[in-house]
């Protein structure tokens, strides 16, 4: 499955909705610090979202078109529904064009539901989204604004080690002395001793905290902007950690369908580290004293 990708804005929205439909009102949404967000409302008294970047950074639209749908295809849980994509020459801009989200009050066992979903999209089968190895996807994609290798490996914690970690310490090296390089070389050469194999391998959302949650029209959680790949599902249920934790009813409603390996929360911290020094090289060195701490501690 993929998206029709149009050339003006102008084409795609008389293309999906009527040729004699035009907008009449841009109304900016707050939210993200990658992508411009606005809701646009249209003469037939449509609404729809509309995401916006310059024409160069149009890969992270395909890159999210990519990632919706392998969500979408578990049919585990609900993804915002992707209408077109394209680039706009006179507006200077690639778009990505879905529907408009409005959220309801959320339902009865709201997380303990959530949690469910979540458990079956990690026990889902992988097979299609990877042609070559068990862990990584078939496009490298993005973790917000960051580059994310997403090379096939038939291990773990070789992927983890060699897709996850070793990219973002080497751009982040100009913070660390000789000493603190060091260390990342010790941590990444006993990954071996700290992390474990999954049972089976998990279709990952990838940025998995709060603000990727919303509520959807229907009360029920919706997933939005992932940088999924296929993983151990310990990785996305630490994120759900890394920023304050979801409700207790969450987890447990996890669990209770996926059980956690033993010694999960010993390992926890180091996945989250991935995300501290992506922070680190994303947005400077605020984060820099949580990514020494964290080497620290498992060393």
């Amino acid at each position: 499955m993929s998206l029709t990708s149009y050339d003006s804005l102008e084409e795609a929205i008389q293309s999906v909705f009527g040729k004699e439909v035009h907008i009449v009102k841009e109304s900016f949404v707050g939210g993200g610090d990658i992508n411009n967000a606005s809701c646009l409302s249209l003469s037939d008294g449509e609404r729809v979202f509309l995401k916006s970047n310059s024409i160069s950074n149009r890969s992270f639209f395909d890159a999210e078109e990519e990632g919706i749908f392998a969500i979408a295809s578990t049919g585990k849980i609900d993804t915002p529904e992707l209408l077109c994509k394209g680039i706009d020459k006179d507006k200077d801009i690639s778009f990505l064009l879905m529907n408009m989200i409005d959220s309801a009050r959320p339902v009865k066992e709201h997380w303990e539901i959530f949690g469910r979903e979540l458990a079956f999209m990690h026990l889902s089968d992988t097979k299609n989204f990877i042609s070559d190895g068990i862990y990584g996807f078939d496009k490298d994609n993005y973790i917000g604004a960051g580059h994310q290798k997403n090379t096939p490996k038939d291990s773990w914690i070789s992927f983890f080690r060699e897709c996850r970690l070793e990219p973002q310490f080497k751009k982040a090296q100009r913070y660390f002395d000789n000493g603190f390089i060091k260390n990342v070389i010790s941590l990444l050469d006993k990954l071996d001793e700290i992390l474990t194999e999954p049972e089976h391998p998990s279709l990952l959302h990838g940025d998995l905290w709060s603000g990727n949650i919303m509520t959807n029209s229907k009360g029920k959680a919706m997933l939005i902007d992932p940088a999924v790949y296929v993983g151990h599902a310990e990785a996305d249920l630490a994120m759900t950690e890394l920023f304050g934790s979801l409700p207790s009813q969450f987890y447990k409603s996890y669990e209770e369908t996926n059980p956690l390996q033993q010694g999960y929360k010993d390992r926890r911290d180091l996945y989250n580290l991935y995300h501290l020094i992506n922070h680190l090289n994303l947005f400077g060195s605020s984060y820099l004293f949580s990514v020494m701490q964290t080497v620290k501690k498992y060393l």
